[in-house]
């Protein structure tokens, strides 16, 4: 029994029942759930979804903000057998329906007002939907649906049937197996509509085993959950790594306050996609740019040292003794209160993983002395499969295999995985199974290649990887991170390859950065597209490409951009809902300008749908300019 996520659970409610299992902030307070008193509340949400009809096998969705309530159900659901899917919350009405009826899921317990108008919105498409349960009762008085709930309802179900049937969930917890699937979790969706990736107890605890086995992870550390449950990063730590060690997991009061009680909570580990370090780095430099000019000569004069040191250790080599001694002044006077803004002074050991890093940002946190590692792998490896050891960081790779897993890549370029992490295969997908785990091994789609001190060097997605005019093989990806280290741009996507003469890219600018920037220089703007459209901001975005092409071969230096009208977002389907780029649907939606772009113009028009209040619908063009660098 123990060798399943819930199973985990009953055993630490009786080894250290007054532990602290879950902690939320609310109105202000740390609001502490013990482990005896978790087991207490699936044991009665199971009983509930019971109630409800649920059997073994059948599908329940989740979808919201991080909260006890969202890995309450989820254990819930293992403990008899459903199978909880996980959603994000920032989802749009059609992708929840696209979800909810290719896992036909029979219930979903949605966060707040917002989630459940979306799911009565698409309810007719999902016929087997009986019961949409809420835990967030603001703005609820007054709604009436078929089977709409609270959470407390289903929980006061289950415990009057266990009264009824006092063994009866210690009963059907025990049937639970280590090879059953324990979780549906969406595939990234770069390239089509995100799969369902089935993951077993074992594949989960598997991959929570081999991590704690490389980076110690004990019942006293703390760990701040806020970033989407449904991202497998999340489940990874948050949920499979969280049962096996036995830490405490807290939720944030809000998505402002993340910053403000991390410093509060000191997590030991921190688990972050590259854009939530990316964006750290932005307010950094945002910051140092508002400050006074004595302190951004001392702050320029600290990451010098720090960058020295960073590439030292990087490159295996000690620092000496006057090294070291800048370093801990340096330490002392500036990166000690960079570190406690961001909230990661207590962080012994702080990842990235679900796209890669660039150097530039990788750099820059091991200058300030933050123990940061790339992690690599995919959804299907149940998340890692590759991670940084402490003292062995290369800040252009993602470190070595973990103990269990074999890496090898094919004659194509291509990275193949085994391990028992792997899973089970795609929920009703027997076709795209067989495709991703052909000849035994799980096919990445990634390409790469092993260093000779065993090391993986990741390149790019391997429909991604482009040849350009002269022969030259590049990766767009690593051009787009050089170029998003500049706060004052959001996103790049850089095209090249497919016969273009030279190498492109498209660049939105980061609207809150860019927009204080032309405050303090006195720029007048009104909206993104006007902002956008500022010479004073093309001068400003043109002399950081510039400063990227130094850093590049010349055949994959950046020749002409220009400043989208808009932000990219995945509502629009231009990007995952991490953050990935979707670069074939780029590609044909932005067709006009990618063609301007490899082209001689020196601008391309372009039109946009705008809704009035009243319905109506009106298209506006807007003349977006192209730069030529030399």
């Amino acid at each position: 029994m123990s060798a399943t996520l819930p199973g985990l659970l009953a055993r630490r409610a009786a080894d250290t029942p007054d532990g602290v299992a879950l902690r939320e902030k609310e109105f202000g307070i740390w609001q502490e759930t013990t482990w005896a008193e978790y087991l207490a509340r699936v044991r009665s949400f199971a009983l509930g979804l019971v109630e409800l009809g649920m059997e073994k096998g059948d599908r329940i969705a989740i979808i919201g903000d991080n909260r006890p309530e969202w890995v309450i159900a989820e254990l819930a659901a293992q403990s008899i057998g459903a199978l909880p899917l996980g959603l994000y919350q920032d989802s749009i009405s059609e992708e929840l329906a696209k979800m909810l009826e290719a896992a036909e899921a029979r219930v979903i317990v949605a966060e707040d007002q917002e989630q459940v108008d979306k799911v009565l919105e698409v309810r007719g498409r999902v016929p087997e939907l009986r019961a949409i349960v809420y835990y967030d009762p603001r703005g609820m008085y007054g709604y009436e649906a078929p089977g709409l709930m609270a959470f407390e309802e289903v929980e006061a179900l289950g415990e009057r049937r266990s009264d009824r049937f006092p063994t009866e969930f210690d009963k059907t917890l025990a049937e639970v197996r280590s090879e059953d699937t324990a979780l549906l979790c969406t595939t990234s969706g770069t390239t089509s509509i995100p799969k369902l990736a089935m993951l077993s107890h074992a594949n989960l605890l598997a991959m929570a085993a081999q991590m704690r086995g490389v980076d110690p992870m004990e019942a006293g550390d703390e760990f701040v959950s806020f970033l989407p449950m449904a991202w497998i990063g999340e489940q990874m730590v948050g949920v499979a790594s969280a049962m096996l060690a036995g830490f405490t997991v807290n939720f944030p009061e809000e998505t402002a306050t993340v910053r403000q009680d991390m410093r509060e909570i000191g997590p030991a580990f921190l688990m972050s996609p590259p854009r939530i370090w990316e964006n750290m780095v932005s307010d950094v430099q945002v910051m140092a740019e508002d400050t006074t000019l004595l302190k951004r000569w001392i702050y320029r004069r600290a990451m010098k040292v720090g960058t020295a040191a960073a590439d030292r250790r990087s490159d295996g080599r000690r620092l000496g003794a006057l090294a070291r001694l800048g370093h801990r002044l340096a330490d002392w006077t500036v990166f000690h209160p960079i570190r406690d803004q961001l909230g990661l002074n207590r962080v012994r050991r702080a990842y990235t993983g679900g796209a890669a890093l660039g150097p530039d940002v990788f750099r820059f946190f091991h200058a300030i002395g933050v123990n940061l590692k790339q992690l690599y792998g995919q959804t299907e490896v149940s998340g890692i499969s590759v991670v940084h050891r402490d003292g062995d960081i290369r800040f252009h790779t993602v470190g070595t295999p973990f103990p269990e897993t074999e890496i090898r890549i094919s004659d194509a370029g291509e990275i193949l995985c085994r391990s028992p992490a792997v899973f089970q295969g795609y929920f009703r997908n027997p076709k795209a199974t067989a495709e991703t785990l052909s000849g035994g091994w799980l096919h990445s789609g990634d390409a790469g290649y092993f260093e000779e001190d065993g090391h993986l060097v990741v390149i790019d997605r391997l429909a991604d990887v482009m040849k350009l005019a002269d022969g030259t093989n590049f990766s767009p990806q690593f051009v787009e991170n050089k170029l998003k280290f500049s706060p004052y741009i959001r996103e790049a996507v850089v095209f090249g390859g497919g016969g273009a003469p030279f190498v492109t890219t498209m660049i939105a600018i980061d609207m809150e950065n860019a927009g204080q920037w032309a405050e303090r220089q006195r720029i007048p703007y009104t909206t993104f597209t006007d902002l956008a459209r500022r010479a004073e901001v093309y001068r400003l975005v043109r002399e950081h490409v510039g400063t990227v092409n130094q850093d590049l071969p010349v055949a994959a230096r950046v020749r002409r951009f220009l400043l989208l009208h808009k932000e990219l977002h995945a509502d629009d389907a231009e990007l995952t809902r991490t953050r990935k780029v979707r670069r074939r649907h780029i590609a044909d939606r932005f067709g006009d300008i990618i063609a301007a772009l490899q082209g001689n113009g020196e601008s391309v028009t372009v039109a946009t749908e705008i809704t009035y209040q009243d319905g109506r619908t009106a298209e506006v063009a807007h003349d977006l300019r192209i730069e030529t660098l030399d």
